[in-house]
């Protein structure tokens, strides 16, 4: 089984604790873990990657084994650790925002 790790926006959403387990045979990829993540719970379906390309969405990162795996092709291998259940695959979402500029002032 493979442990993957969803942010809390993710969690609510598919009605899941923090870590979810899937089953995946053959080779273990972020695109086999991805496809096995949206097959049991189909509310998270585009939330991660596209619907026609498949490719993550920008505010979304992959982490295993303390390396950022975002961006890594779809179907290289996730590391072994990954794929032997020690490890899990995490899915963080990006933070955005810039320095906020305080509001002017008028003097009248």
């Amino acid at each position: 089984m493979i442990q993957v790790v969803l942010p809390k926006n993710l969690q609510i959403l598919a009605g899941v604790g923090r870590t979810v387990e899937v089953d995946v045979s053959g080779p273990v990829t972020q695109r086999t873990v991805l496809d096995a993540l949206e097959a049991r719970h189909p509310a998270l379906l585009g939330t991660m990657r596209d619907h026609v390309s498949k490719k993550r969405r920008p505010m979304i990162r992959f982490f295993a084994c303390e390396e950022d795996l975002s961006d890594e092709s779809l179907d290289a291998p996730l590391p072994e650790e990954v794929a032997a259940g020690k490890e899990p695959l995490l899915i963080i979402g990006a933070i955005a925002g810039g320095r906020r500029e305080p509001a002017a002032t008028s003097r009248a």
